[in-house]
């Protein structure tokens, strides 16, 4: 009774603050509807009248194509970076009717563009300063932020889409105070807002987040915001601009500027992948380089300050299970002070950030110890029933987020809250800052500089509703067609369908034939995802020409578990191969690389070593029972277990396996077993298991089913569901 009369009590709390200045509000809020419908249907009349909302049907030009115009014809812009905001620079140019480029020194979002928290957000915490402070240049920032969340689900909305996220209470006086904060942030939102948040009782909320911790909590809140697929998002962007007549080009790095009388003319590059250099003309340059803003900066004007204070952030991916499939969950103080966001995505489960400062580079990588902090944070949420293990990261990244200092400013000490836009004496445009939701504002803001710098004389951003790549003729439905037209599996239309719009159709009919009953076409690159090699195929024609590009941003498969991304990395370079005319020396070079990646950048290194540096911490009865199924194993008693060991033993069991897929049996164990394990490295892979540092192993379990199949017999009497 009293815990029912103190949930009572807490609502009418906080419906009474909501309630005090009702009118005013519901007045505010109507307003705030009203004028957005109004601003939507004047935008889309100026699209329409425009022409550039219609699906564009012209292929799209090769990269040799895009080369050659880039050494030999002169540009309106040209944008250095092709993370968000430099292809939001691209697009945003491109669609006001400027000759427009765009290069990148790697490929189009591999920094800090794909290793976001996925969100599209408007900034529920900056919202809370805003009140708080009485700040109403924070409240212009979550406002703007706020309008550019709802765009980017209107002219993406088969990448993007609404998502609740929990916040739950463990204290009842929170209730009352949360919920007047987040129905701020719908009031705020006004015609933008996405759905309106609503508040849950205790056993709702575990109904909903059945991992929750029970144990004192009180209830829960829910709001919405949205979320995205990153780099393929980023992509979008700047396909939609080649689509509008842009000329971009990934893997080119700018070597130095070309000034004229003074006035930056243009930029020196080098094609990262051949060693040729050439120049490119153009009548204003835009430095959008994120974290490598400074280092643009310098060959400008070598004096000048550093404005980046480079800070990493760090995610992990875990299994599925730790996650509903539809509910995000939101911690708004750690330990340390910091919030960590724990999503569904692509599947699996999404946990981060950090916030740590960070020396800029090119491959920035995780920490251990910012792992352990997320799994221990992650821990104090979850149920005690669940065993948040080491072993179940499946991968993790770091991404570094570029805080600015204003150059344009007298005090150059402290940060910007958003972002900066400066021009320099020599009229080169600088963006910097910002966030992943606000590209779109942030590219036009940049664009309006240029063209006043270099008075190039169009007209104002036109991409506020501008569709992007694959948006024009989607439907939610549209996988149902893809499956009943092309014979894809449901998985995998729906997996193309939400990636590539109403440009699933042209990746399917490149589908390879499975040569099964069904599905009829779309062999899956690996077996627990439903990337196919048509994927492959299609990035190639969007410009990727390395096989990290592949497995990292057109199929995400290495953000999502880098042991699948490692196994799937001989099909990808094959096709890739065959596409590309690459030779066996290139395809080695191409899978060396890539292991790199895997290995430094997205944790494949450090999973490796949490397991191995765990004690061998086991008791003598499980040693001895370990050492019998080893023995059962190694053939001849040789010391060790041996690939061809692994085959003999499957095959008793009657799998038969390839090379490849044995080699990959061996992988899960260690990289550097060359082949065979002895017995110390098999007891500390089962002392891993035990602790959780490795959540699964494969070879365990084949061992263990060998040594059973020898102890009780070959024909084991098989139970449960048989007939």
């Amino acid at each position: 009774m009293a815990s029912s009369w103190t949930w009572k009590k807490a609502i009418k709390v906080g419906a009474a603050a909501a309630t005090a200045g009702g009118g005013g509000c519901a007045l505010l809020y109507l307003t705030s509807v009203y004028n957005s419908d109004r601003k939507k249907e004047q935008v889309q009349q100026k699209l329409a009248a425009s022409g550039l909302n219609k699906r564009p049907s012209k292929p799209l030009p090769t990269r040799a194509d895009q080369l050659n115009s880039l050494a030999n014809e002169q540009f309106d812009v040209l944008i250095i970076g092709g993370g968000a905001t430099g292809s939001g620079c691209a697009l945003d140019a491109a669609s006001r009717g400027l000759k427009t480029a765009m290069v990148e020194y790697d490929d189009f979002s591999s920094g800090t563009s794909s290793r976001s928290t996925k969100l599209i957000h408007g900034g529920v915490r900056y919202l809370q300063k805003a009140i708080m402070n009485l700040d109403i240049e924070q409240y212009k920032m979550v406002k703007e932020a706020l309008h550019e969340r709802a765009n980017l689900l209107e002219i993406a909305p088969h990448l993007s889409f609404p998502l609740p996220i929990m916040l739950p209470v463990y204290k009842w006086w929170q209730l009352p105070y949360f919920w007047a904060g987040i129905k701020a942030y719908d009031l705020v939102s006004g015609g933008d807002c996405l759905k309106s948040s609503y508040i849950l009782s205790k056993s709702r909320a575990l109904e909903l987040f059945p991992m929750l911790k029970k144990n004192e909590l009180k209830g829960a809140i829910v709001y919405y915001d949205g979320m995205h697929n990153d780099a393929r998002m980023n992509i979008s962007i700047a396909i939609s601009a080649v689509r509008l007549g842009a000329t971009v080009a990934n893997h080119v790095k700018v070597v130095d500027l070309i000034k004229t009388d003074g006035i930056v003319s243009g930029a020196k590059v080098r094609n990262q992948l051949t060693g040729e250099e050439f120049s490119i003309k153009a009548k204003s340059v835009i430095n959008a380089t994120g974290p490598f803003t400074d280092s643009i900066r310098k060959m400008d004007d070598g004096q000048t300050r550093d404005i980046v204070c480079p800070s990493a952030g760090i995610h992990i991916m875990l299994p599925d299970y730790y996650s509903p499939s539809n509910m995000g969950l939101l911690d708004p103080a750690t330990s340390d002070g910091r919030v960590i966001f724990f999503l569904p995505w692509q599947g699996l489960t999404i946990a981060g950030t950090t916030d740590t400062p960070c020396p800029v580079t090119n491959s920035p990588g995780p920490s251990e110890s910012d792992i352990q902090f997320i799994l221990s944070e992650v821990k104090n949420y979850l149920t005690p029933d669940i065993d948040v293990r080491r072993g179940d990261v499946l991968s993790a990244w770091a991404g570094i987020r570029p805080l600015v200092k204003d150059p344009n400013a007298g005090d150059t000490a402290s940060l910007v809250r958003n972002h900066v836009v400066h021009v320099s004496d020599s009229k080169m445009v600088t963006i910097a800052g910002g966030k992943w939701t606000t590209y779109r504002a942030m590219a036009a803001e940049t664009v309006d500089e240029a063209v006043e710098a270099a008075q190039l004389g169009v007209g104002p951003s036109m991409t506020d509703g501008l569709l992007l790549e694959g948006a024009h003729n989607w439907a939610p439905t549209m996988f149902i067609r893809l499956v009943q037209d092309l014979g894809v599996d449901t998985a995998v239309a729906q997996h193309l369908s939400d990636t590539y719009g109403d440009r699933a159709f042209s990746v399917g009919k490149m589908a390879g034939l499975t040569g099964q009953r069904w599905p009829i076409v779309g062999r899956r690159i690996h077996q627990e995802f439903p990337y196919i090699d048509a994927e492959v195929r299609y990035a190639v024609k969007e410009y990727a020409a390395t096989a990290v590009d592949v497995i990292a941003r057109r199929l995400r498969l290495s953000f999502l578990n880098v042991q699948a991304a490692e196994e799937a990395l001989p099909i990808v370079v094959s096709i890739m191969a065959d596409e590309l005319g690459w030779d066996k020396e290139e395809q080695d070079k191409q899978t060396e690389d890539a292991m790199d990646f895997l290995r430094m950048q997205m944790g494949k290194d450090l999973n490796k070593a949490s397991r191995d540096n765990i004690p061998v911490s086991l008791t003598k009865a499980e040693i001895a029972e370990y050492v019998k199924r080893f023995n059962a194993l190694d053939d001849g008693k040789k010391g060790y277990i041996s690939i061809n060991d692994i085959r003999k033993s499957l095959k008793s069991q009657g799998v038969i396996l390839t090379n490849e897929d044995v080699s990959a049996l061996m992988a899960t164990i260690s990289v550097e077993t060359h082949g065979s394990l002895d017995l110390p490295e098999f007891l500390q892979m089962m002392s891993a298991i035990k602790s959780g540092t490795v959540s699964h192993s494969r070879f365990a379990k084949m061992a263990e089913m060998d040594y059973k199949a020898k102890k009780y017999g070959e024909h084991m009497e098989r139970s449960g569901g048989g007939v």
